[in-house]
């Protein structure tokens, strides 16, 4: 065991993989040299050369369509989008072409890659740096998102994610990167795509969470057991798409109570999703309404810090939601 942050977690698991795999390659905006904006790809220019870390212009339409180019050529390349919110130039090439290739192909061609993907609010980023937009990437019918919120979950994922046969978009909260160091097991050791996690067992609700929020309800479910005796089930959902549906009824079957809680805005968010996945499959298990904590409808995070605190999901708000669901 190793103890890791997110970033060091995600380095770790691209540089296991260059190393195991020759054709796995890093590309994107200051991935080279300067090691990625937040550090993410450091040390790796150094290691595997100019071929196999590309540092790329400021035009992600490229940075997506020459991955895709890449996979089909038999590479693996590990594409960084520097922030979620730079990843609408290259919508097209993803929503387009990139999660259609292997249907459109007739199964002759597939695209092997990986897309990661900086997300979330609660960084002083403003608009265009705090940006939640997962929602966009689970409505597409041949894309996989990952959303992982610890390091051996981060380390895990990625791996699988690089090895796995479709692309990946793989979403890393930015608030996450250092906020925290845990155990990671060592070497070669992969988290499947498509499993959701209970990071506490419960007995009064279930929480549906990812990513950031992960952290936010296991610290609000403390308060309630001390505060309420309330004992709520913490189900990390770590991929999007595929869901886990097993999952999250069985949970559901246990605790009679939802509680589902994500930092984009909530109106067409994927909690929405979920939400009603509950509603049709487990409506006779249900003691109240499946309820969704989720951010406001505005337009961007704001820049301000008690405009920030305003927008963000933290434990407090958790704690309210869960306490008015737990009194039904």
């Amino acid at each position: 065991m190793a103890e890791l942050n997110i970033l060091e977690a995600i380095r770790v698991a691209m540089d296991e993989e260059m190393e195991r795999d020759d054709r796995v390659m890093v590309l994107g905006e200051d991935v080279g040299k300067k090691g990625g904006v937040f550090g993410a790809t450091e040390g790796l220019f150094a290691k595997y050369g100019e071929k196999r870390v590309l540092d790329t212009p400021l035009t992600e339409g490229m940075i997506a369509g020459a991955a895709m180019g890449a996979a089909v050529y038999g590479l693996r390349p590990v594409a960084e989008m520097q922030f979620a919110d730079f990843v609408y130039p290259a919508f097209n090439q993803i929503v387009s072409e990139i999660s259609r290739l292997h249907y459109r192909s007739n199964g002759t061609f597939t695209a092997p890659m990986v897309i990661r993907m900086p997300y979330g609010g609660g960084v002083h980023g403003a608009l265009y740096h705090s940006q939640s937009n997962e929602a966009y990437f689970t409505h597409t019918v041949g894309l996989k998102v990952v959303a992982p919120g610890t390091p051996a979950d981060a380390k895990g994922l990625l791996k699988a994610s690089i090895r796995d046969p479709d692309p990946v978009m793989f979403f890393e909260h930015k608030k996450t990167y250092r906020l925290f160091k845990a155990q990671v097991p060592d070497g070669d050791t992969v988290v499947p795509i498509g499993r959701a996690n209970v990071a506490r067992s419960g007995k009064h609700l279930s929480i549906f969470c990812y990513g950031f929020m992960r952290t936010c309800a296991l610290e609000a479910a403390e308060t309630l057991a001390r505060e309420d005796g309330v004992e709520a089930e913490i189900v990390d959902l770590r991929t999007l798409r595929p869901l886990d549906l097993e999952t999250i009824l069985a949970s559901v079957a246990k605790t009679g109570k939802a509680l589902v809680v994500h930092e984009a805005n909530r109106f067409g968010g994927f909690g929405a999703e979920i939400a009603a996945e509950i509603s049709e499959r487990a409506f006779e298990q249900l003691d109240g309404p499946v309820t969704r904590l989720a951010g406001p409808d505005v337009p961007g995070v704001p820049y301000h810090h008690s405009l920030e605190d305003w927008y963000m999901i933290g434990p407090a708000r958790i704690v309210d939601a869960a306490r008015k669901l737990a009194a039904y």
